[in-house]
């Protein structure tokens, strides 16, 4: 049986411009996908509109065009999706695979930390809130590319998880999944943060009869321990007058060899994609700058 071509993706929010730590995960996902000669798809997770900063979107595309990280097809904006969104939670609720929910955090805190699914044992179902799936499949393991087995915690595998906010807005877990399947993504590469969520999208895959992409997630970029370099740390945007030395730094990171310094970009590229060596990434969850 042939194998699918491959097809990789990188997902950036519009919540400020790209920082180092999402310079690493650009370029770890255009080296994978290159150097496996397929496709880099650029998808902008534009749903949250309270986190997202004016001009965001575009400082991005930018960014990504100075560094020479050039983006199969057009650019996909999940703003664009809300009604494939709307229509598969439509969906789900008429066939009772989901159900609102109005318990608050202090509740759940009381629960243990976890939800217990009690709203979607009411004999009388509430018509308003928080949508959670129905969490029949509950996976809690996947083999990582690069970290190997993952698993996790049952109770948080388990749980009955929100699909879409009270305040209206969808939930990250529905639309990344229906926009990898809709994508025909292959493989996920991005950051260690998202590490424990690959589970619920997994189950997430499994209740809606998708095939799961495969997964690889890349150690963080910390400022100290457990602190990720991040927009909402306020983390300096990466430089795109000089990208050269960011981009060797971001191969540095990666466990890559260096590549020439070069005023076209694309050919700098063009060494590190030859160079590319997935073993050579740290099996890490995060590192530490200096």
């Amino acid at each position: 049986m042939s194998q699918s071509p491959y097809i990789g993706r990188f997902a950036p929010s519009p919540s400020g411009p790209l920082h180092f730590g999402s310079l690493v995960a650009a370029v770890g996902s255009f080296l994978r996908a290159r150097s496996m000669g397929g496709q880099w798809l650029v998808r902008i997770e534009d749903i949250d509109p309270p986190r997202e900063v004016p001009g965001s979107s575009d400082d991005i595309l930018r960014t990504l065009h100075a560094y020479g990280l050039e983006w199969d097809g057009e650019v996909l904006y999940q703003s664009q999706r809300v009604e494939a969104y709307q229509a598969k939670l439509d969906s789900l609720m008429d066939a009772d695979l989901a159900y609102y929910c109005q318990c608050t955090r202090k509740q759940i805190k009381a629960m243990g930390g976890t939800y217990d699914g009690r709203c979607g044992k009411l004999e009388t179902p509430l018509t308003h809130g928080a949508i959670r799936i129905r969490n029949t499949i509950g996976i809690d393991r996947f083999q990582d590319t690069l970290m190997g087995r993952i698993q996790l915690d049952k109770a948080f595998a388990n749980e009955d998880f929100i699909i879409k906010r009270s305040d209206g807005l969808y939930a990250y877990q529905l639309a990344v999944v229906l926009d990898d399947a809709f994508q025909q993504i292959t493989e996920v590469v991005r950051g260690c943060d998202l590490l424990e969520t690959s589970c619920r999208q997994e189950s997430l895959f499994a209740l809606f009869g998708f095939k799961a992409p495969t997964w690889l997630h890349l150690p963080l970029v910390c400022t100290t321990p457990g602190m990720k370099l991040s927009k909402q740390n306020h983390a300096p945007a990466i430089d795109i007058t000089q990208p050269q030395n960011s981009l060797n730094a971001a191969l540095c990171f990666l466990g890559q060899p260096s590549v020439e310094p070069r005023k076209e970009m694309p050919l700098m590229l063009e060494q590190a994609i030859s160079q590319f060596d997935i073993d050579l990434i740290p099996k890490q969850t995060e590192i530490i700058l200096d």
